[in-house]
């Protein structure tokens, strides 16, 4: 029954739209699936979901920040025969974006849908078949003939656009794959880990934050830190994975269905100086947890990824930061995959964590 009411959570947060800065939707349906786990819920002026379950000491704070946001697009112009043009937004590899269906959310809130499309392989160049067709040289056909038609569905310069993609449970079962399992799956793990809390007297005062933005820069981790001011922060997000052909392990050491990924380190040369280097102390005492309740876990070290705990590390004052990391498949495409045992373990290690941390153990 848990392992259901965890998928249908994770399907329900998956398949609502939810492109960075565009967030509502998803905001409303992790109000909707946290209800009757929290004391108190804050919505922020950025749009960052608050949920507090106070403890006997109301003033200790830990926070735990899974992102809202998915990669998506933007329109930037409209031809006149009513193809539009499009930007990324968020950090894209060119080629997941092309003959793929697409929706457009409007100023309105109404859904229009429509493909990607680029110039046919049959007349293409002999070079031109080994390139990659860039976002910039692709356009979205909404079965419209004029720029006026597209107008008319709501369509406008500014309005965001993500994949169209409804998640499923592959076969055998184990694997679940979606359009933005990053971090949907780490929205998922803040349910269950309060579901597991619910009737537990907590020493501290936790709060799950469902936060927005963290695909365009990861911009939500200071201003939580600064509004909250906690001892603890900690980012539930997704890892890259090995396992898969042409990935070298020795870079992506991490593997599905081998539980929790704790994070040790973390950069991102592609956005500058952004990164985690997570305290010893830290890793050691969930290391610690994860051994007394046996639960398995994996070290986390990478390149060319971060999360809202590098903000957070970064806000001033005094905050530990850090993170528990599910391992995930094709990270940033439209077809990401992830164990759903991996996700339960994570939420089970979670809540072990935060047990324990009335203990003094973080």
């Amino acid at each position: 029954m848990a392992y259901e009411s965890l998928l249908q959570t994770l399907k329900n947060l998956d398949n609502t739209y939810g492109v960075s800065g565009d967030e509502s939707a998803v905001a409303a349906v992790l109000r909707k699936e946290m209800k009757g786990l929290y004391d108190e819920h804050i919505e922020d002026p950025m749009g960052n979901q608050i949920f507090v379950k106070y403890g006997k000491n109301r003033d200790r704070k830990l926070v735990f920040s899974a992102h809202m946001d998915e990669i998506g697009f933007i329109i930037n112009y409209i031809e006149e025969n009513g193809l539009a043009r499009f930007f990324p937004v968020g950090y894209h590899d060119d080629r997941t974006a092309v003959n793929q269906d697409m929706v457009v959310m409007t100023d309105d809130g109404k859904a229009v849908y429509g493909v990607t499309g680029s110039k046919p392989a049959h007349i293409m160049s002999e070079e031109e078949h080994h390139q990659v067709i860039k976002i910039e040289d692709l356009f979205v056909d909404f079965g419209t003939e004029s720029a006026e038609e597209t107008r008319a569905l709501g369509v406008e310069i500014g309005c965001y656009m993500g994949f169209a993609r409804e998640g499923y449970v592959l076969n055998g079962g184990k694997y679940y794959t979606g359009k933005a399992i990053d971090d949907r799956a780490g929205c998922a793990v803040l349910v269950e880990t309060l579901k597991r809390l619910k009737n537990v007297e907590l020493e501290n005062t936790i709060v799950m934050v469902g936060s927005v933005q963290e695909e365009v820069g990861m911009r939500a981790g200071g201003p939580l830190v600064n509004r909250l001011n906690p001892e603890l922060f900690m980012a539930i997000d997704v890892t890259l994975t090995g396992g898969t052909p042409g990935v070298e392990e020795s870079k992506c050491s991490c593997m599905m269905g081998k539980g929790p990924a704790v994070k040790f380190y973390d950069w991102d040369p592609i956005l500058g100086a952004t990164g985690n280097n997570v305290p010893r102390r830290l890793t050691k005492e969930i290391i610690d947890v994860a051994k007394r309740h046996n639960i398995p876990f994996q070290r986390e070290v990478i390149t060319g990824g971060g999360t809202d705990a590098w903000s957070a590390a970064m806000a001033g004052g005094s905050v530990l930061a850090g993170g528990i990391s599910i391992p995930q498949r094709y990270m940033h495409t439209p077809a990401e995959v992830v164990a759903i045992e991996d996700v339960k373990a994570v939420g089970a290690l979670l809540a072990a964590v935060i047990r324990e941390a009335g203990n003094g153990n973080v």
